[in-house]
């Protein structure tokens, strides 16, 4: 028999309204308050279980939040193989495919501004990589307050792979993608991805969770990914993507004038390497399982996979295998060409920082990376103690961050930084930690693209 939440004479009632529930949410006002030490929340009230999606499809408060801590207790109290006792496939079905048509509307490119309800008594969180990591996102969450007519969200991709929850974290980021679709803003990460998942767990996290019905449930998730934006501008001021900056297509005259007759470099030598725009973004096909490192769409794996550098200039990300490093001058020309005061992107943790020695390392959850005259880059993670599993004997225990927003111009970042909920709960890992590379590094070309001709891997 499952074990079942304890019985209580009767639970307390639901949040009457949205505000009710939203008004619950603790905040942090201090950018300089000393970090805190989270421990697991109680449940306020238990959780219906299994949970049952609305007779009329429209989610509400209670709901998501019933999601929540039924998520959190199944964590601690049943096998993994139990979650759909939690969370029925058929409701499963129900909420990917709501959460998807509302993603694939979306632009490659999404606008949070006064159009989008952005005013002067609005903020805007941003968040980092989060990995899986249920406990730390739910404290996030909790923290900053829940998202709320004036509380937008912007996630920075990177949901799942690594950390045990996987499931759960995208599957309660989408809860709150539908109820709140103009509000909360779900960005693609590189893990985001067949590639990744197949080597850094999520894959086989999914097939264990939901057994004869694993690879259905895979198969939706890797269509919901497909959907998910590749960037924000919030405020007109501030560009978020996971990797950050990417290349634009080069167009060089033929010896014929006529304009028709131009040839278009898409995957030009390294010396002819531009700045793309966001018209280009704006074109780019980002429907692709795997965004391909060659050919004519390179602005998806380029904003996923990319890193700043301290060298001047673009270059391909030859540790990667795929993306660009992109230099100091690199950033000030596209703040400068578009008027931008930050850019906030992710994709580096700490153990990707511990091999890049010129520069900071992710100890408090974020680094300010380029500082030039129209403003600045940053990286931002918000996965604390990172990795989960972690095959040195001597932890990073990094801490996780999330930025603040505020009027009137939304462009002087708040940085919350955060320690890991603790204790975790015991699971084991969906991935081999001490065997795979740590940071996604030497991508194995061959295995994303089938049946390719490529016979050998990236070179580190």
């Amino acid at each position: 028999m499952l074990p079942s939440p304890p019985q209580v004479a009767a639970p307390p009632p639901p949040p009457s309204s949205d505000e009710d529930f939203f008004s619950t949410a603790s905040t942090s006002t201090s950018s300089d308050s000393k970090p805190q030490s989270p421990s697991p929340t109680p449940l306020s009230h238990l959780p219906q279980i299994p949970i049952v999606w609305p007779d009329d499809g429209a989610l509400s408060a209670s709901w998501v939040a019933d999601l929540m801590q039924a998520f959190e207790w199944a964590s601690r109290t049943l096998p993994p193989s139990e979650l759909p006792s939690v969370l029925p496939v058929a409701v499963f079905d129900k909420l990917v495919l709501t959460a998807s048509k509302i993603l694939h509307k979306e632009p490659n490119c999404v606008r949070i501004d006064e159009n989008s309800g952005l005013n002067s008594d609005c903020r805007v969180v941003v968040v980092g990589d989060v990995h899986g990591q249920l406990h730390d996102v739910l404290f996030l969450l909790r923290n900053a307050g829940f998202p709320a007519d004036d509380r937008f969200f912007v996630f920075n991709g990177d949901y799942v792979d690594r950390g045990a929850w996987g499931l759960e974290v995208f599957l309660l980021l989408l809860a709150w993608k539908v109820l709140m679709p103009h509000r909360v803003f779900l960005l693609r990460g590189n893990h985001e991805s067949k590639y990744c998942t197949s080597v850094y767990g999520f894959e086989k996290e999914v097939l264990v969770k939901y057994g004869d019905n694993g690879k259905h449930v895979y198969r939706k998730c890797l269509g919901c990914f497909e959907g998910l934006p590749l960037a924000s501008i919030i405020a007109g001021q501030v560009y978020t993507a996971h990797g950050g900056l990417f290349r634009g297509t080069i167009i060089t005259p033929s010896k014929r004038s006529k304009k028709k007759n131009r040839k278009v470099l898409h995957n030009p030598e390294v010396n002819s390497l531009i700045l793309g725009s966001f018209e280009e973004l704006a074109k780019a096909r980002r429907s692709v399982l795997d965004p391909p490192w060659e050919g004519q769409n390179l602005i998806p794996g380029d904003i996923l996979w990319s890193d700043p550098s301290m060298s001047p200039g673009l270059s391909p990300n030859t540790e990667r295998g795929i993306g660009l490093l992109y230099g100091p001058d690199c950033t000030e020309e596209f703040l400068k060409k578009y008027n931008l005061k930050l850019v906030i992107r992710s994709h580096e943790g700490p153990d990707a920082r511990d091999k890049r020695p010129d520069f900071g390392g992710m100890d408090v959850g974020y680094t300010v990376d380029h500082i030039v005259e129209s403003g600045k880059l940053i990286t931002l993670f918000s996965a604390p103690d990172y990795p989960q599993f972690q095959a040195t004997e001597e932890r990073y225990k990094n801490k996780g961050a999330y930025i603040v927003l505020e009027p009137p111009n939304f462009d002087t970042p708040i940085f919350h930084s955060f320690e890991a909920v603790t204790p975790r709960p015991k699971v084991n890992p969906y991935y081999d930690f001490e065997d795979v590379i740590d940071s996604d590094e030497e991508l194995d070309l061959v295995s994303m693209v089938p049946d390719s001709g490529l016979q050998q891997h990236a070179a580190a």
